[in-house]
């Protein structure tokens, strides 16, 4: 396939209203925020974007919105997450009737613990349904399940499937999955926020990067500084992000994040119940770490 993923990727956060809803103003004035500071492509319905609290219906009028609001100027991925193959390729058949979505984000299945035969069947079946590029993502921290790096060189090979995100923040597992596919058509994308600059020295292709909702000028700067380069100025902006990336933990994720949007003037509302809001005295922690970045006017 002739699709690359490069460059840093949000996987944008949901806005929503006090009442649940969609909010689609603070939704488009997100991605011009993007937009306006570098970002490569933007990603619905990731972990990030709380893909597991809303139906199709509200899935299909985010992505609509989404193509009117990037307007061709970045790439769009769209995640097709589901605990059955079933399930996946439902989403993956409603995101190409949609149309103009670049790529599919497909999560390994969550709660139901799989084989690695099981796991490449899962990939095999939903690729064989769908024209669209896949990009395989392992988030083991959160789905307790893994994509081996024999099993990804394995997916390489089938046509339509052309990448991985790697969420396991494991380096070695990042390693392996570029080196077993080295000379392939398959690109590598780092999924760990901390690690981006380092992929990019292993030959990752660039970052699906959570913290860049809040900070889409800086996590830009690690790429673009390190293809010009630049990789003291890579590493430097590498190290302002990882600050942020180490503050989410002070909450359930991505409730740091949309804490953090509202902060800098981006108010996205709440993240789903059960995820609580911080304490006040985390968001003063929160603070400090947006002002250190030069986030905070």
């Amino acid at each position: 396939m002739s699709f690359t993923p490069k460059g840093i990727v949000v996987p944008i956060v949901t806005p929503v209203t006090e009442d649940g809803k969609f909010n689609e103003k603070a939704y488009r004035d997100l991605i011009e925020y993007l937009a306006e500071n570098g970002i490569h492509g933007v990603f619905p319905f990731g972990t990030t974007g709380e893909f597991y609290a809303y139906d199709q219906a509200f899935y299909d009028e985010v992505l609509r919105v989404t193509k009117d609001a990037v307007a061709g100027r970045m790439q769009i991925y769209a995640g097709a997450n589901h605990i059955t193959t079933k399930g996946a390729v439902a989403i993956a058949k409603a995101v190409e009737k949609i149309g103009g979505i670049d790529a599919l984000s497909v999560l390994t299945p969550m709660f139901v613990s799989q084989t690695q035969h099981e796991v490449y069947e899962y990939y095999r079946e939903i690729a064989s349904e769908t024209s669209l590029p896949i990009i395989v993502y392992n988030n083991k921290p959160k789905t307790n399940v893994t994509v081996e790096p024999a099993t990804v060189a394995k997916l390489a090979e089938i046509d339509n499937i052309i990448a991985v995100k790697d969420s396991t923040g494991d380096m070695t597992n990042a390693e392996e999955y570029l080196r077993l596919t080295r000379g392939m058509d398959f690109s590598v994308m780092m999924g760990r926020d901390t690690l981006i600059y380092a992929g990019l020295c292993y030959g990752a292709t660039g970052a699906i990067a959570s913290c860049a909702n809040v900070a889409p000028r800086i996590a830009v700067d690690i790429y673009d500084c390190f293809q010009a380069g630049d990789h003291a100025g890579a590493l430097d902006a590498q190290f302002k992000l990882s600050a942020l990336r180490i503050a989410t933990n002070m909450g359930s994720f991505p409730v740091t994040l949309k804490e953090a949007l509202k902060l800098i003037g981006h108010d996205c509302g709440d993240c789903v119940k059960p995820i609580q809001p911080l304490s006040e005295e985390q968001r003063e922690k929160l603070r400090g770490v947006l002002a250190g970045m030069g986030l905070l006017k």
